[in-house]
């Protein structure tokens, strides 16, 4: 039985992660030279927790061909002052310090943050333009789009702090007024919700089908609260969903932010670590559902860390994805792991490849 411990993070769906723990079990990197754009992680330093440029850059430098990664909204430093609409370009300030932080070299050869998605109210409608603007400008070159998360649900065991936030964001009127200003601006959303709301994500993504949508983490399965027990009839339903969303041709999906808590499984409770292979063997079914909905091009592997780093260290994530990518060919594996993701985020890697 594992010791017991304290979270410290609000949200309720994901253990803090402790290096301790983690550092029980260490495993030899498969296919160490394979390229990898890790396109979701985030950055912060709050609720007695941080995860900063140096954290990540141990965390990459761990065995994996990481060539740049693209940092994700999770409400980081956003600005204290001034009117609040303005307030997340704080974010986008913070995140492209840390890029050229990294881009001096003196931190490795990945490059961190070398995309930024940050947060607007969508529900400012037209004066969201304003905001985005903002974005562009402190981004330098960096910002690529935003993300206004819509994960609810009314029972705060599946929810915790979502359960409290706007039911049916994504068919808001003043949301999709605000929405409207993505793709003129050449941003891009990614959409982070859980799974009974991916039909609300399909009616917004064919009501914009010249925005390019990223639907994170699988399409949030759900495996607690009253969908815990019911695994098998969940991912059904989940599965259905995922098919009928990747018909729509501007949405893409990223493979991962399945060692959150919000799936049902108890690795973090355990004595030790999971090894990579009892992860993908977890993981596989949604993984595979994904890719064969989406296609390998439409599909990019995630760390989703810090919050994924609750159950599995950056060697362990990685790891099980390449046993789960085992089968795929080669174009099919370098599209999921780096050719996807430097698409979406438009990214140049020919600067980053290693020597």
């Amino acid at each position: 039985m594992a010791k017991p411990y304290v979270t410290m993070n609000r949200s309720g769906l994901y253990e803090d992660p402790r290096e301790d723990w983690l550092a029980l079990h260490h495993e030899d990197i498969i296919d160490p030279a394979r390229p990898i754009v890790d396109p979701h992680h985030h950055l912060w330093d709050r609720d007695g927790q941080h995860y900063l440029l140096n954290d990540i850059v141990k965390d990459v430098a761990s065995g994996h061909n990481i060539l740049a990664t693209v940092y994700v909204d999770c409400r980081s430093m956003y600005r204290a002052h001034g009117p609040d609409a303005f307030r997340p370009v704080g974010e986008v300030e913070f995140a492209n310090g840390v890029a050229a932080m990294s881009a001096s070299g003196g931190y490795g050869p990945a490059a961190i943050c070398a995309g930024i998605v940050s947060h607007v109210d969508m529900r400012l409608g037209d004066g969201a333009r304003a905001v985005l603007e903002a974005e562009i400008a402190a981004g330098n070159g960096r910002f690529r789009g935003i993300r206004h998360s819509s994960a609810w649900d009314s029972e705060p065991a599946v929810a915790g702090m979502y359960a409290s936030r706007p039911q049916g964001l994504l068919r808001d009127p003043d949301f999709r007024k605000g929405f409207a200003h993505l793709a003129p601006l050449g941003l891009s959303f990614d959409a982070w919700l859980l799974h009974p709301q991916i039909g609300e994500l399909a009616d917004l993504a064919r009501a914009f089908p010249t925005t390019s949508i990223t639907l994170d983490h699988c399409g949030g399965p759900v495996g607690r609260g009253r969908f815990a027990g019911r695994r098998d009839e969940v991912f059904r339903e989940w599965k259905a969903s995922i098919a009928d969303i990747a018909k729509c041709p501007n949405v893409v999906v990223k493979l991962g932010g399945l060692a959150m808590k919000v799936l049902g499984y108890d690795f973090h409770e355990r004595a030790r670590p999971p090894s990579s292979e009892e992860l993908a063997v977890a993981w596989k079914p949604y993984i595979e559902t994904c890719i064969e909905a989406f296609g390998p091009d439409r599909c990019m592997f995630e760390s989703n860390f810090p919050p994924d780093k609750g159950q599995c260290s950056y060697q362990v994530i990685f790891n099980a994805f390449k046993r789960v990518a085992e089968g795929y060919t080669e174009a099919e594996k370098t599209a999921m792991f780096s050719k996807t993701a430097a698409r979406v985020y438009r990214l140049d890697l020919t600067s980053e490849a290693r020597s």
